[in-house]
């Protein structure tokens, strides 16, 4: 196996473990999932390419479902996989320099689009509700994600990490 692909690996899984750790921090609400398991992903656009960030964030919706006891049941695969595109982007933005525009992006995607099938698929009160809860978790994620990558891209920089 090539030695950057085995890097990549590692770096994903050891955020996705970071995922796991933040999906125990709950943000109280009617949606018991809401937890703070997106902000390491979303660090992790520093020296992730879009496709590993957005696996280790949709890892990390996973653990946190499990960690809530999936009350969402298959329902959560769908938010990971929604998980994997918000991350997704939100790299790709940061990539290519839109670093007001990835925050917006991260917060609207994730506290106000992300909820959007459970209007059809649950009830326009289970949307209305979760919105709430996903939004404050979103900018607790965010504000932990603004405040550690300008440090963390420093580091990365320095020891010429970046893949």
């Amino acid at each position: 196996m090539d030695k950057n692909k085995l890097r990549l690996m590692v770096l994903t899984a050891l955020i996705a473990a970071i995922c796991v750790i933040g999906s125990f921090i709950k943000v109280p609400g009617p949606i018991t999932t809401a937890a703070l398991d997106s902000a390491p992903a979303f660090i992790s656009a520093v020296f992730l390419p879009p496709l590993f960030a957005g696996v280790a964030g949709a890892l990390g919706h996973i653990a946190t479902g499990l960690t809530s006891g999936m009350p969402l049941g298959i329902f959560h695969v769908l938010i990971a996989v929604e998980m994997f595109f918000i991350v997704y982007i939100f790299t790709v933005l940061h990539r290519n320099g839109f670093h007001m525009s990835k925050w917006i992006f991260a917060i609207i995607a994730n506290g106000v689009i992300a909820p959007l099938p459970f209007y059809f698929l649950i009830s326009a009160e289970f949307y209305m509700a979760s919105i709430v809860t996903l939004s404050i978790a979103t900018v607790i994620n965010v504000i932990v994600a603004m405040l550690v990558m300008p440090v963390l891209k420093v580091v990365v920089q320095r020891q010429g990490t970046q893949i």
